[in-house]
């Protein structure tokens, strides 16, 4: 095993080097230009430079007059160093912005995530074992809904209800009107108030998918053989169902569970967007939509970074669930 795990490590390594190379030449690409823009603003100062001077000035400060490659390696030498630049559009450290938002992003979605195991994986086995029968139909039911409806039709459900209706939240915003006025506890208490909502819209958007995948992979295990033989053999039905067949249903379920990882840092556009959350989700957009390269680029190998590490947790966790895999 660790000699797996070095072997993938370095495979991680050699495949981050490529993607971090294609991220790094597709940003250099885009037809935005932070750069220009602010070229452009400076130009029109009295008495100032022109605005080529300005964009050759300022090309030249972020590396952007070299070629792709030799522009590139420049970059990866401050990476490796720790040094990813400022931020062209929120002048500050492209660490200290990432390390200001990523929080709120990664508590909204670790919490919608954990809800999201806790409900889809129990009511999909339930539905699984009651094949066809009311509680199935029901559970399939609530899967399509949370399937097909978008995500800001369930966020002004929930703002129409709980805030415009009954007035218990609030309808934007992380913290409230008095926040620096409340004691440490108290100012825990109005965050998560706040985070309700929106972990609302992420859950109901999401255990569609995990209800029913969670379903299939458990009704084919209940018609296998081995349970079968497990049954004829007088085991009782929780002991067949939560020991034999659960754990044989987590082996697909592992898949998904290990690709969540980036998902969990790479913020809910549209869900921090609706509730006024500022998490990485919107930094990242408003930074892309810009043209900030020194952020994008440190936020997209982050995230692929994330992508690979899920990758080889879940392989690794492949072994744990299956004692029949070995890995050679």
């Amino acid at each position: 095993m660790r000699k797996y795990i070095v072997k993938r490590l370095l495979l991680c390594i050699l495949i981050l080097f490529f993607v971090s190379l294609i991220i790094y030449s597709i940003m250099r690409s885009i037809p935005t230009s932070y750069v220009e823009s602010i070229a452009r603003q400076r130009a029109t100062l009295p008495g100032s430079k022109s605005y080529s001077e300005w964009l050759a000035q300022l090309n030249a400060v972020y590396r952007l007059d070299r070629g792709i490659i030799e522009g590139y390696f420049g970059w990866l030498g401050d990476a490796l160093r720790g040094n990813f630049g400022d931020s062209w559009i929120y002048n500050v450290p492209v660490t200290e912005k990432f390390s200001q938002v990523i929080w709120y992003s990664f508590a909204l979605s670790s919490a919608a995530f954990i809800l999201e195991l806790l409900i889809a994986i129990p009511l999909g086995i339930i539905a699984a074992r009651k094949q066809y029968s009311r509680t199935d139909y029901t559970v399939t039911v609530i899967a399509l809904i949370g399937i097909s409806l978008p995500t800001f039709f369930f966020a002004t459900i929930l703002k129409l209800i709980f805030s415009v209706k009954l007035g218990w939240l609030d309808l934007y915003g992380m913290v409230g009107r008095f926040y620096d006025q409340l004691t440490p506890w108290q100012q825990v208490l109005d965050m998560a108030k706040h985070y309700i909502m929106p972990i609302m819209t992420l859950v109901i958007v999401s255990i569609g998918g995990l209800m029913r995948y969670t379903r299939t992979n458990m009704l084919e295990v209940l018609n296998a053989d081995y349970i079968r033989t497990a049954r004829a053999k007088g085991l009782s039905e929780s002991r067949v169902i939560n020991y034999h067949a659960f754990r044989n249903t987590l082996i697909p379920i592992v898949t998904i569970v290990g690709g969540t990882l980036p998902s969990l840092f790479s913020g809910t556009l549209i869900t921090e967007t609706l509730f006024g959350i500022s998490g990485i989700g919107k930094t990242s957009f408003d930074a892309m939509v810009a043209g900030d390269i020194p952020f994008s680029m440190f936020f997209m190998v982050f995230l692929a970074v994330l992508t690979l590490l899920g990758t080889l947790i879940a392989d690794i966790l492949y072994a744990v669930v299956d004692p029949r895999v070995r890995v050679a």
